[in-house]
């Protein structure tokens, strides 16, 4: 898709955004812990009934008699986008599918990402939220501090879109591709009161799950993860060329092969399910987006329909 009918598509998400903003903000992801998600309203003097656990000592010893302290729901809230702008995030598989290319306007996992966080950008700007962005690869390439206003979650849509068609980097092997651990640890350190952090990546890395769960301790994390249909359902194409976008590796294929497809979509699924269950012993939330499906539904039915328990077990994969 090129830049200008993917902006044309992203213009739109202002009006989608009512429908989601209430659902971003109901509580679903507000921490359950007692204390936590409230802030000090006021004291008043201690009532027949009150929980002996709200007494204001400070007060009271400075009055002389009881006192409790009164709190009120904290209703304004940082959101936190982590945007992967890698070369594995903007390679595009449709080319290599014979009958489809241009014509089948298959998003590349980085364009469904930009999708997904521009809905969720404008969300929290319907309600007056914070929105904070970091856009990263090996480094955190660009810093949004999070901020209240449509022009600014305007500015960093067009700062995301310009990645779009950033040429490839070509990079000695190392096995690793975007730094998710430097993200994780950067959110950390620049967000001092408790928020919600959505992390978009295909997440081809390594050594992440550590930062994860510090982060998901302090804060409300979903873990977004943009998969390709073509992970799991590889056609028969003959003899193909697999290449690495990362470092422009190459290697021959044999998709003729039934072995070889079944090995093949054996590995993504094993690698989906280890996503999941180190999502789950982080305590984050994760969300499974392919490229092939609606990135707005999708999180329609993610952030209305999940239930109301502990963060930790409020875990839930959506498969367009």
């Amino acid at each position: 898709m090129d830049t200008h009918e993917l902006l044309r598509k992203i213009t739109t998400f202002p009006i989608a955004a009512e429908v989601l903003a209430e659902d971003l903000l109901a509580g679903n992801f507000r921490s359950v812990f007692k204390g936590q998600g409230m802030e000090f309203d006021e004291a008043r003097h201690y009532q027949w009934g009150d929980d002996a656990r709200s007494i204001d000592w400070n007060a009271s010893a400075r009055f002389g008699e009881p006192f409790v302290k009164m709190y009120r729901e904290e209703r304004e809230l940082t959101i936190m986008i982590l945007l992967d702008t890698s070369a594995s995030m903007r390679r595009s598989s449709a080319a290599s599918v014979p009958g489809e290319g241009a014509a089948a306007e298959r998003l590349t996992p980085y364009e469904q990402a930009l999708l997904a966080s521009a809905l969720i950008a404008f969300s929290a700007e319907r309600t007056g939220q914070r929105v904070g962005a970091f856009l990263f690869d090996r480094e955190i390439d660009r810093v949004f501090a999070p901020r209240k206003g449509r022009r600014h979650a305007m500015a960093f849509v067009s700062g995301a879109l310009q990645y779009q068609n950033r040429p490839f980097p070509r990079r000695e092997h190392t096995g690793q591709s975007s730094n998710l651990r430097k993200a994780l640890a950067g959110a950390g350190r620049l967000l001092k009161r408790r928020s919600l952090v959505v992390l978009i990546s295909d997440f081809l890395s390594v050594n992440w799950e550590r930062e994860l769960g510090d982060l998901s301790r302090k804060h409300d994390v979903i873990a977004l993860r943009i998969s390709d249909p073509l992970d799991t359902g590889l056609p028969d194409l003959g003899l193909i060329t697999l290449e690495d976008p990362e470092t422009g590796l190459r290697i021959e294929a044999l998709s003729g092969s039934a072995s070889f497809r079944e090995a093949w979509s054996q590995w993504h699924a094993d690698r989906s399910d280890l996503w999941v269950n180190l999502c789950r012993r982080a305590g984050a939330a994760h969300l499974e987006l392919s490229t092939a499906g609606d990135a707005a539904a999708a999180l329609f039915r993610f952030f209305g329909g999940r239930p109301h328990r502990d963060r930790r077990h409020t875990l839930r994969r959506e498969r367009p």
